[in-house]
């Protein structure tokens, strides 16, 4: 089969069967129209388009078998299958119902949320993950456990992935408890390291705790009372991920870790691997509800803006598309469609 022939084919399917092509084989396929996708399929597999197109045809092959099954069910079935929710029947939101609440709220008293006061109470006897969704409040939870901290008199290390997520910290922190009070020490940055609240990168930390573990004792580490590891999904990294394994497994028993993140898939895990290798138990504060709203949009290249759901948030289960976000969807794909340029 030449180019020419494969790239008529695959322009012959449903844009559902390239993206089915397109995994394992490009990056983010889902992102793709159905042009780019050809186009990234045919450039992908340029020493092995045998296999592209063995996978094509196969592809092709069921999907004609699934069409030429008999439906032997009542008609009555065949019109609303029990098994697909029907459309809903109120009509769909306009935009500005979409963009509502966009901007600053109105002023109002700062109460802890009950998950806040949760792990605070628990970081006083054990090590605690703090699992909820972004926005509602981690931060919050790691600055009140460092004002405990540093009254008590005791070191608290904050580490984070990024050195641009270390110096933003140590911005933040210096700002909230006084500039002396806080240090910073990345691969290339490293001041007052002797502040009782040290900014660092993962790794830093790790470094620290191999050279305390090989008897070389660091007086910052004589005194730590809290370690707060900053996006602790890190530990699922394939690369990176053994820093943070290590990090833990070192750490001080006389610190407490608190493990901040909002997309840990499986924290009960991570707390019973936590509890089993340290001397004090976990305690897992979890919880799915987003104190800021969670709105899916459509964006066209040309610039216009359309909510992508029928309803104002995103649905959970079936889910009707936005009519407008339809209607620009066949837009891009009949403009990504038109004839290249030889």
């Amino acid at each position: 089969m030449t180019t020419d022939e494969l790239e008529k084919l695959l322009a012959q399917q449903p844009v559902s069967l390239l993206h089915r092509l397109g995994r394992g084989r490009i990056p983010r396929h889902f992102r793709l129209g159905k042009r780019r996708i050809i186009e990234a399929l045919l450039r992908s597999t340029a020493t092995n388009r045998a296999g592209l197109e063995s996978d094509l045809l196969a592809l092709i092959k069921e999907s004609g078998m699934q069409q030429a099954q008999p439906r032997t069910e009542p008609a009555v079935h065949r019109r609303q299958p029990a098994s697909v929710e029907p459309e809903p029947t109120e009509p769909a939101t306009n935009l500005d119902a979409f963009l509502q609440g966009i901007g600053i709220p109105e002023p109002s008293p700062f109460v802890p949320d009950p998950w806040q006061d949760e792990a605070l109470a628990h970081l006083a006897e054990t090590d605690v993950i703090v699992s909820v969704p972004t926005g509602s409040g981690k931060t919050y939870v790691a600055v009140e456990a460092t004002k405990r901290a540093i009254e008590l008199e005791r070191t608290v290390i904050y580490t984070s992935p990024l050195k641009a997520l270390s110096n933003t910290k140590f911005t933040e922190f210096s700002k909230l408890f006084g500039a002396d009070r806080v240090g910073i020490l990345t691969g290339d940055r490293k001041d007052n390291t002797h502040a009782p609240l040290l900014i660092m990168t993962t790794e830093i930390l790790r470094n620290l705790l191999y050279d305390a573990a090989g008897g070389e004792i660091d007086v910052r580490l004589d005194t730590l009372g809290l370690v707060i590891m900053d996006e602790s999904q890190y530990l699922a990294d394939p690369e990176r991920g053994v820093v943070w394994e290590e990090t833990i497994i070192f750490c001080p028993t006389q610190a407490r870790l608190l493990l901040l993140s909002a997309s840990i898939g499986n924290p009960q895990d991570i707390a019973a691997w936590l509890t089993s290798i340290r001397p004090i138990p976990c305690h897992l504060v979890r919880h799915n509800r987003r104190t800021v709203p969670l709105r899916a949009g459509y964006l066209h290249p040309s610039g216009k803006l359309a909510p992508l759901f029928q309803s104002v948030g995103i649905p959970h289960g079936h889910a009707s598309l936005h009519p407008e976000a339809k209607r620009l969807f066949s837009q891009y794909e009949n403009e990504t469609l038109q004839p290249r340029s030889r």
